[in-house]
């Protein structure tokens, strides 16, 4: 994998705000996509984010959601599990496909086309350091608390 920037965007968030990616470059960024809001498998990749959060701000990383879910239906999935960090919609998947995150899957024997669950550690420049691609929800948000907190 190259060692590149991230190219700047700006995503509507939760609390009312934009996202914009270049004003935390002094931080480093764990970004995650998920397929959909209240789900088992994203509720469960949210709550762990949300428990390891104070590890996360200790070794001083930020970490932000997105889906193509609607600022509505984040600001439920947030306030429903108290989620400490920003959820970002992306309805019209210009972020999901410049991480190449948008993907052909089975559902239900369908095809079907959603985003593949995914994980992206950027560094204070806005270099991806490292992916984590096609990941199973469960524990992986140790996984990467692990290798921030080995930087």
């Amino acid at each position: 994998m190259t060692k590149q920037a991230v190219a700047d965007f700006t995503l509507p968030a939760t609390g009312g705000t934009d996202f914009t990616l270049y004003p935390l470059r002094s931080k480093s960024l764990v970004i995650y996509f998920y397929p959909k809001d209240n789900t088992p498998g994203c509720t469960t990749e949210a709550q762990q984010f949300r428990d390891l959060y104070a590890g996360f701000q200790q070794a001083g990383c930020e970490i932000v959601g997105i889906s193509r879910d609607s600022i509505k239906s984040h600001e439920n999935f947030r306030a429903k599990f108290t989620l400490p960090f920003a959820l970002l919609s992306d309805a019209d998947e210009t972020v999901c496909n410049l991480f190449g995150v948008m993907k052909q899957k089975m559902m239900y024997g369908k095809q079907v086309r959603g985003i593949e669950r995914s994980t992206f550690l950027l560094d204070n420049k806005g270099v991806i350091r490292k992916e984590w691609r096609g990941l199973k929800a469960d524990s992986h948000a140790q996984e990467v608390l692990d290798f921030v907190q080995s930087l």
